[in-house]
């Protein structure tokens, strides 16, 4: 049996099904193969094997890049997956930072790189002469060394929500048990369709979709995410299998429903960080199974859905996952709720996600010592990630450790506000954070996007959130401001960093706020097509 990707797809070279769809065109797994590993020999034709074996992508999801995340596997060298949205001296970091001696680009994603110093390394686009010639001229592979399982196959960069991304460091074994471990949930078979949608150069898309394929012989589907699209795409290509991350459940069931919206290939849709509603909702519309669990890049926390999981729990953790206080190092106290179901003693419950067992499969993060020191402390794990759980061991999550708010000599965490507001129906997105009060602590402010052709007032909002019982009088938003979109990574997740140095504004769109104090909302009523005449905030 395969013990990395590299064996793996050595095994695949053989095989005549259908392996890649794009554009019109389809590859077998043979041909797809066979050119990614021409495009490896090129590639090592031009790198110094004295020096760190890496490659960087600069690619969009296209068949270029599938071959350059297949290529690299055959080849036996790292790839370095860069995040497309990184711009100037960010995108220089990162490239530097993971020591690539090769950069591969495409005509979409050059000029990116005009004015940059990005020193020795080598610039190549797959768009030109030069990189066909290359590719056309390269001999048989011979590979730069026979992998084992736990050396690195990709460093893939955190999303970059909480500080500047991290050149995580993601072994073959990681990739391929994750890929089988999903194949044999979802019975997932050469008969299969993977729509890949989501970056190939995160991990989500790697582990939850790339690898799926490659262990299942799949056909794969890469394409640019797209909520008016999706549909389509699933229909034309026949789709059976998707992953997501984020918010792409929520931006495909913002377009307006149709009768026949389930009448698809669909079969399963498996991702991370999907609200409840949204993972209900897109299972009854489209006639599909989703799936959501907790995933992180580092793959040091593991937790997983079991039948029976209370609303709002992301499921229990594996052994070794626990909740821990940071200042006092000792674990965290089990959650209380009240008769409403609201969580009482957050000041005890609420603490940071770690893996007392140590890293788990984390390999640590690319020549970055001191992330590393941070992330690994008394022996431990510690994610950055907040949650409380309950007696029974289920894990809620509670934001990100810079998402706790001090309200009126109380902490709030932002993540069951969040929840809280995503069951009024008016609303498709909400992201909760703190902004400075002008005497002392913070006051609790949410952006909102709301569905199309929803309109919202503030006796509406204002009825809404009295009839929550769960939620805490300190918890009632200060400051809500409506967008028509949030400031985003590539990866569909919300950047609150943005939205709270901004502080208590309207941006582009409209504000209310609440009276001192009380329950009511200064503000006009807010319907969506007016929004979308204001203009929107601008996406990162």
């Amino acid at each position: 049996m395969a013990e990395t990707v590299q064996q793996l797809l050595r095994e695949r070279a053989d095989d005549d099904t259908t392996g890649l769809i794009h554009d019109g065109r389809t590859w077998t797994w043979r041909e797809h193969l066979a050119e990614s590993a021409q495009v490896a020999s090129a590639l090592l034709g031009v790198t110094d094997p004295a020096r760190p074996m890496h490659v960087g992508s600069l690619l969009g999801n296209n068949p270029d890049m599938l071959r350059m995340m297949a290529g690299a596997a055959l080849g036996g060298y790292v790839l370095c997956g860069i995040n497309t949205t990184r711009r100037g001296e960010g995108l220089v970091a990162d490239v530097r930072r993971s020591e690539c001696q090769v950069l591969v680009t495409d005509a979409e994603h050059a000029p990116l790189l005009e004015g940059l110093d990005l020193g020795d390394v080598r610039v190549l686009d797959t768009s030109t002469q030069e990189w066909a010639d290359l590719v056309a001229g390269a001999g048989e592979l011979t590979p730069h060394r026979e992998v084992e399982a736990m050396d690195t196959f990709m460093m893939i960069f955190t999303s970059g929500t909480s500080g500047d991304p991290k050149a995580v460091q993601v072994a073959h074994l990681m990739v391929l048990f994750s890929g089988l471990n999903l194949v044999s949930r979802f019975e997932v078979t050469d008969a299969d369709v993977c729509y890949l949608s989501m970056p190939l150069f995160h991990s989500n898309a790697v582990v939850a979709g790339w690898a799926v394929a490659i262990g299942s012989g799949a056909a794969m589907v890469p394409a640019k995410f797209s909520a008016s699209g999706f549909l389509d795409d699933v229909r034309t290509h026949g789709v059976t299998y998707m992953n997501y991350v984020g918010k792409p459940l929520a931006y495909v069931l913002a377009t307006p429903e149709q009768d026949d919206d389930a009448d698809n290939t669909l079969r399963v849709a498996f991702g991370n960080e999907a609200g409840d509603r949204n993972i209900d909702e897109f299972a009854r519309r489209f006639g599909c199974s989703v799936v959501d669990g907790f995933g992180s890049t580092e793959l040091a926390i593991i937790i997983t859905r079991e039948d029976g999981t209370p609303p709002g729990s992301i499921g229990k953790g594996l052994d070794g996952v626990a909740i821990y206080n940071s200042e006092t190092v000792t674990e965290c106290a089990p959650a209380v709720f009240d008769e409403h179901g609201a969580l009482t003693n957050a000041d005890a419950a609420v603490g940071e996600l770690v893996n007392t067992q140590g890293a788990g499969y984390f390999q640590g993060y690319y020549n970055d010592e001191q992330a590393n020191e941070d992330r690994m402390r008394h022996g431990m794990y510690w994610s950055g990630d907040l949650a409380y759980r309950d007696p029974d061991g289920w894990i809620y999550l509670a934001g990100r450790t810079a998402d706790w708010m001090r309200v009126d000599g109380e902490n709030l965490a932002a993540a069951p506000i969040e929840r809280i507001l995503a069951r009024l129906p008016a609303l498709n997105q909400v992201a909760v954070y703190a902004v400075p009060d002008a005497e002392i602590g913070d006051q609790v402010m949410a952006a909102v996007v709301l569905k199309d052709d929803a309109s919202l007032t503030p006796a509406e909002l204002e009825e809404f959130l009295a009839a929550q019982p769960d939620l805490s009088p300190k918890a009632w938003p200060s400051f809500v401001r409506f967008a028509t979109v949030l400031p985003s990574t590539a990866t569909n997740k919300v950047l609150k960093r943005e939205l709270a140095a901004q502080g208590v504004t309207s941006g582009d769109g409209l504000l209310w706020t609440r009276e001192p104090r009380g329950t009511s909302y200064d503000g006009a009523t807010v319907d969506a097509a007016g929004l979308g005449s204001l203009g929107s905030l601008v996406s990162s």
